[in-house]
């Protein structure tokens, strides 16, 4: 039976273009959220480690799509936030197109983990990424982050309205999260665990 507490993971490489990134069948989870959601503590906590995802005050730091091996069979991918970051315009459509290009051709690709503030119903490019994933059906995973800090009605509403858009799209599931807490942990590594082995099956 799996350990599924923790998952261990080392930083791999970065990519700033999808002819950047590993070469190989390795199946990839990747993480992507507005950036301001707290995605790198996401990614800390999963992992049990400070500092595997490098975590700013200042939004929209992860400039790059950074790999990092597991103690599994598959890696995790952190990409870089979107519709926040203090850069200039070029900079933000550089990494749109990066992103964008990783997401519609990465052939590793098995999941997509989303996070969103649970302070705040999703914000138009969360309702853009979530309509993009339905349409292709991809295996989605979406964190509500910082319930900690949240109020009950807050995250209530949040997730009233994620399941109003979600309707009947039955390759998502959604996770209350805090990365400071601890909550909601076991749930995301047992999802990881899932679509990893159904990928080396």
């Amino acid at each position: 039976m799996n350990d599924t507490t923790r998952i261990s993971a080392k930083f791999l490489t970065s990519a700033s273009s999808l002819e950047e990134c590993p070469q190989d069948s390795i199946p990839e989870i990747a993480f992507i959220g507005r950036s301001n959601s707290g995605k790198s503590s996401c990614l800390n906590r999963i992992t049990g480690t400070k500092s595997l995802a490098r975590v700013s005050k200042t939004p929209g730091r992860t400039q790059l799509i950074n790999f990092f091996g597991t103690s599994y069979h598959g890696r995790l991918v952190d990409l870089p936030g979107y519709g926040y970051a203090r850069v200039s315009k070029r900079k933000q459509a550089e990494w749109g197109h990066a992103v964008d290009r990783y997401l519609k051709e990465r052939s590793n690709l098995i999941g997509l983990v989303l996070i969103i503030d649970s302070r705040h119903p999703p914000q138009p490019l969360d309702i853009e990424m979530l309509a993009w994933c339905r349409e292709r059906q991809l295996p989605l995973l979406i964190l509500l982050n910082k319930v900690d800090k949240a109020k009950q009605k807050e995250h209530t509403t949040c997730l009233r309205a994620l399941q109003e858009i979600l309707g009947d799209y039955q390759l998502a599931d959604v996770v209350l999260f805090s990365s400071k807490s601890g909550k909601g942990t076991g749930a995301v590594l047992q999802k990881i665990f899932d679509w990893f082995d159904l990928a080396a099956s």
